[in-house]
Formats: structure tokens, C-alpha cells, sequence
């Protein structure tokens, strides 16, 4: 059985500008980073706990040709959140603080 996915809000905000930013540049590279994305979430939704796993209960799950990793921890049996889309160049581990 399948969990649902839930952005966090601040995850939620960095999706929408990491796309926008692609957009800015080129709407087909937007779209593939889009697509890139919704495939990221899918796998988290299928096989969230046999990803690979950070410090405590956070996951993650690299975003396919972006330099993007999705970060997520089960919140409950049916709901797991997505709590960064958190960019590998940048600032490790920031949103350790996100419930």
C-alpha cells in the first residue's frame, strides 16, 4: 500500500522556484524539471522506506538530471511529507528543522 505525498510548505516554495527559475531560461528544460520531480515523488509515494536515508527519520530521493534532491520523512502510515527540495550545492542539511 501507497502512502500520499505532502510538500511542506517551505518544500512547496522551493519547488515553485527552482521551476520558475527553469522557466525564466527555458520552458522545455521547466518541463522537464517538472516531470523530473513528479517521477521523484512517485518513488517516494511506492518505496519510501527503502530509500536511502539521512541522519534520523528523513529520506531522500535524487531528482533525475537536476542537481535537486527531494527530502522526506514519514509523517504516518498513510502520510509522508516532503520537507526539502533542496539543491546538492547548497547549504547542506537547512531543513533538518522542518517538522
Amino acid at each position: 500500500m501507497s502512502a500520499t505525498v505532502v510538500f511542506h510548505r517551505l518544500a512547496a516554495r522551493e519547488y515553485r522556484t527552482s521551476r520558475d527559475w527553469y522557466a525564466a531560461r527555458s520552458d522545455s528544460v521547466a518541463e522537464r524539471f517538472r516531470i523530473a520531480v513528479d517521477r521523484a515523488v512517485a518513488r517516494v509515494e511506492a518505496e519510501a522506506d527503502a530509500l536511502p536515508s539521512f541522519s534520523g527519520p528523513y529520506r531522500w530521493v535524487r531528482v533525475r538530471r537536476f542537481p535537486y534532491l527531494l527530502v522526506c520523512r514519514r509523517k504516518s502510515a498513510e502520510v509522508i511529507m516532503i520537507v526539502a527540495v533542496a539543491h546538492t550545492s547548497r547549504r547542506p542539511a537547512y531543513w533538518h528543522r522542518r517538522l
